[in-house]
């Protein structure tokens, strides 16, 4: 059994002295993970840093086992990072919530797309954490959709009108508009502009996390509570980054 594709590094944890267990994000065969011989080693830790994107060679004599790779770098973004400490941040959120979303071996060929464009925008682009904190949460809309569990931030859940749409209905994931929310407000998520209409590059901080507070109470209640994993230690670190920018 073998399968070649393109993917990009979310994790490697140590394996014995020097061997490494590798996860991926592939086009073709989603998440994936497999050893690799010598994988902390000089040749090819460099390698194997996150976000690095990979040819990949998958094999193994059955489909369900850990099966091995072998590796060659096509790109690695952390040349443009290196010394920009919000930068490593965002990248660390962005891989920690595919890893911990997706499940293996399920092709979800969107979200590798996704992930692929958001680590070129912090390669390339000149913005802040706003702007990829922003992004992150656009991808964790298409993960929640790709699991099943989309929302509907198209139009109002209770009157169908596409104006004015600021709630989010925690039971439905669906849009609520200001009229028909303002008796239940409480009870409701808020929804920030730049996940419907507004543009990206206008939301400020407390945009973001607000845009992340609501995808992660639905990734928290579909997703991570029955793992049992709860949201990943580095998207909980660059919210508190967003927060304190917000401040």
């Amino acid at each position: 059994m073998e399968w070649q594709d393109e993917g990009i590094v979310l994790s490697v944890s140590r394996h014995g002295e020097a061997d490494a267990v590798l996860e991926v994000m592939t086009h073709d065969h989603g998440r994936a993970r497999g050893f690799i011989k010598g994988g902390l080693g000089r040749r090819n830790k460099a390698n194997l840093q996150v976000g690095n994107r990979l040819s990949l060679k998958w094999y193994a004599r059955l489909e369900a086992n850990l099966g091995r790779f072998t590796v060659e770098l096509i790109h690695s973004p952390l040349g443009q990072m290196m010394g920009e400490g919000s930068r490593i941040a965002a990248l660390s959120a962005i891989t920690a919530v595919v890893a911990s979303t997706l499940p293996e071996r399920e092709p979800h060929a969107d979200v590798f797309e996704a992930l692929k464009a958001l680590i070129s925008l912090l390669e390339h682009e000149d913005g802040a954490a706003p702007q990829w904190g922003g992004a992150l949460a656009r991808m964790e809309v298409g993960i929640l959709g790709a699991l099943g569990y989309g929302l509907d931030l198209s139009t109002c859940a209770g009157t169908g009108s596409r104006d004015n749409l600021v709630y989010v209905s925690p039971k439905t994931g669906r849009a609520v508009s200001l009229e028909a929310g303002a008796p239940y407000k409480e009870k409701l998520l808020p929804l920030a502009p730049f996940l419907t209409s507004g543009k990206l590059s206008d939301a400020t901080a407390a945009d973001v996390a607000s845009g992340l507070a609501l995808t992660g109470y639905f990734l928290e209640r579909t997703v991570w509570t029955v793992a049992g994993t709860g949201q990943p230690p580095a998207r909980d670190r660059f919210i508190a980054t967003l927060r304190r920018l917000s401040q």
